[in-house]
C-alpha cells in the first residue's frame, strides 16, 4: 500500500497503518500507545508526521466530530459516514443511506465538484441508551 501512493516503507508507517487498521476511529494518543508497543519508543513527532503523510496520501481518513479530538480510520474512499453517540463518544461506520452515493447531489453545488459528503449522525449508543439499574443502597 505505501509503495503504491510513492511513500517509502518504513517501520512508523507501517506500525502506524496497522495501529490504525486495528483500532478504527483511535485518535492520536491511542494510536501512539499502540506503535509504541509494537515499536517501543517513538516520538509524537514522528506519529504526527506519519499521520500526516499517510493521510494527504489517501490511506487513512482523518475525521473530527464536534467536541472530539482527531481520529483515524483506515476506511477511505467509499463515502460512508458516521454515528457518535453523545454520551460516551463512541463512533460507528454508517454506510450510505440509499443507492449510488445519494448524499453527494447537494441541492445547490455553487459551481463545486463534489467528490465526498461528511454526514454525523449524533444519538446514544445502545450502552447508553439502556436505563441502568439503581444500586439497593442507594433506595
Amino acid at each position: 500500500m505505501l509503495r503504491g501512493v510513492a511513500l517509502r516503507v518504513t517501520r512508523p508507517r507501517v506500525a502506524v497503518l496497522s495501529a490504525v487498521h486495528n483500532h478504527p476511529h483511535a485518535d492520536t494518543d491511542s494510536i501512539i500507545g499502540v506503535v509504541r508497543n509494537d515499536l517501543g519508543e517513538v516520538s509524537h513527532q514522528a506519529v504526527y508526521d506519519v499521520l500526516r503523510a499517510l493521510t494527504t496520501a489517501g490511506l487513512l481518513r482523518r475525521i473530527q466530530p464536534l467536541g472530539s479530538v482527531a481520529r483515524y480510520e483506515a476506511r477511505v474512499r467509499d463515502n460512508h459516514h458516521h454515528i457518535v453517540c453523545r454520551s460516551c463518544g463512541v463512533i460507528a461506520d454508517v454506510d450510505c443511506a440509499v443507492g449510488t452515493a445519494p448524499c453527494l447531489t447537494a441541492s445547490v453545488d455553487h459551481g463545486f465538484v463534489i467528490d465526498e459528503a461528511e454526514v454525523i449522525y449524533w444519538g446514544l449508543c445502545p450502552d447508553c441508551s439502556t436505563p441502568q439499574p439503581v444500586p439497593e443502597y442507594m433506595l
